[in-house]
C-alpha cells in the first residue's frame, strides 16, 4: 500500500474540486484492501475513478484509492465469454478492450466516465443497456465481518441507476473484481435508443458492427458531453425521474416532445429535457454552471467549490418540482 499525508483529491474526482484527505491510501490488490481492513476498519471514504461524486468537503480520516488492474478471460465457449476486471481499471477502455477483442455487449456503455468497480453499485447505463444485462458476478471486502465476498446477479438487487451497494450494503462493502458475460457471435445489438440510428443512417451504414455501434455512440456523447480532462463534470449529475403514469399523461398533454419511456413502475421522462425546458441550459453563478449543450451535466468551470455546485442543483431541483411537479434527484453522490 502507498499512503499519502494531507493529500488533494483535485486530480482524482473528474469535478476538479480541490478537497483535501487527510490520508490517501492506494490499494492494489485485494490482499491489500482486506489488510487495512483488518488493521484500520473502514475508511471514511472508498474511491474508485472519482466520476461518480461531489465533494464539498475535506475528508477527515482516511481515503481508501482502489488502483486494482487487470483483465482477463475466466470462462469462455463457441458463444459467449466471461471477463473479469479489476476494480480500478478505467470503464471505457476495458469496453474498447473487449471490442478489440470481438466481443460484445457493452458498446453501448462506450465512454461513460469511471471505473470498472464502481460500474455494479450504480448499475451504470446508456442507450438501453444496463450493466445488470451482462452482468455475471463481482467480489470484494465487507466490511463488518472484514471478509471477502463473492455476489452474483440476483443478489446484487440491481434497479434504475441502484444496487445493494446503495441500500442495505452502502458504506459495508469494496468491490474488487468484476466479471461480466459478453457475445462472441449473435449478438443482441441495440440501435434503437436515441439518435444512433440517426448517427448510423447519416454514416452509411446498415448493418453496424458493435464497434461501429460504439463508434457512433462516442461521437453522439462527445458531441453533448464535455471531457472531464478540459472541463470539470461527472456526466449526467440528476437521473431520469420515474413518475406515474398518469403524471406522464398529463405531461406529454402539455408538451408533446418530452421524451417519455416506459418503466418498471411507471414512465420514465427526460431530466435533461425539464431542466432545459426550464431555462437552466447554459446557466452559470460564477465557475459553477449548467452546460451549454447537455442540461443534464453541471460543470466546474475552473474554480467553483462542491458546494456553489450543490447550491446550484438544489434551485434546479428546487425550480422543476415547481413547474412541473417532479421531484429530481442526484445521481452522483453528495460527500
Amino acid at each position: 500500500m502507498i499512503v499519502q499525508i494531507n493529500q488533494s483529491l483535485k486530480k482524482l474526482n473528474t469535478f476538479g474540486i480541490d478537497q483535501k484527505a487527510e490520508r490517501l491510501i492506494w490499494a492494489q490488490s485485494t490482499a491489500e484492501v482486506l489488510d487495512y481492513i483488518k488493521h484500520y476498519d473502514a475508511p471514511k471514504l472508498v474511491l474508485g475513478g472519482g466520476s461518480n461524486m461531489l465533494l464539498t468537503k475535506d475528508i477527515e480520516g482516511d481515503v481508501l484509492k482502489i488502483d486494482i488492474r487487470g483483465r482477463k478471460v475466466v470462462y469462455e465457449d463457441d458463444d459467449v465469454v466471461h471477463v473479469k476486471l479489476g476494480a480500478g481499471e478505467n470503464w471505457h477502455e476495458a469496453v474498447l478492450w473487449t471490442l478489440s477483442s470481438g466481443w460484445a455487449g457493452l458498446e453501448n456503455l462506450s465512454l461513460i466516465p469511471g471505473n470498472c468497480g464502481t460500474a455494479p453499485v450504480q448499475n451504470i447505463g446508456a442507450y438501453g443497456v444496463e450493466l445488470k444485462d451482462v452482468f455475471v458476478s463481482c467480489e470484494g471486502v465487507n466490511l463488518k465481518d472484514k471478509t471477502h465476498f463473492n455476489l452474483a446477479l440476483d443478489d446484487i438487487k440491481f434497479g434504475y441507476r441502484d444496487s445493494i451497494f446503495k441500500g442495505i450494503w452502502k458504506n459495508k462493502a469494496i468491490i474488487t473484481w468484476v466479471t461480466l458475460k459478453l457475445t462472441k457471435r449473435n449478438h443482441n445489438l441495440k440501435v434503437s435508443y436515441g439518435a444512433i440510428q440517426n448517427e448510423l443512417t447519416q454514416a452509411e451504414i446498415l448493418e453496424p458492427t458493435p464497434k461501429e455501434i460504439s463508434n457512433a455512440i462516442i461521437s453522439i456523447r462527445e458531441s453533448k458531453l464535455p471531457d472531464p480532462a478540459k472541463l470539470g463534470n461527472s456526466g449526467s449529475f440528476f437521473k431520469n425521474p420515474i413518475v406515474s403514469a398518469e403524471l406522464a399523461e398529463k405531461l406529454v398533454g402539455q408538451y408533446p416532445d418530452l421524451p417519455c419511456y416506459d418503466a418498471a413502475d411507471g414512465k420514465k421522462i427526460a431530466a435533461g429535457w425539464l431542466i432545459e425546458k426550464a431555462g437552466w441550459k447554459g446557466h452559470r453563478e460564477g465557475d459553477a454552471g449548467v452546460h451549454k449543450k447537455q442540461a443534464l451535466v453541471l460543470v466546474n468551470y475552473g474554480k467553483a467549490t462542491g458546494t456553489q455546485l450543490l447550491t446550484l442543483s438544489q434551485k434546479i431541483i428546487t425550480d422543476i418540482q415547481e413547474k412541473f411537479e417532479v421531484l429530481l434527484e442526484a445521481e452522483v453522490n453528495l460527500l
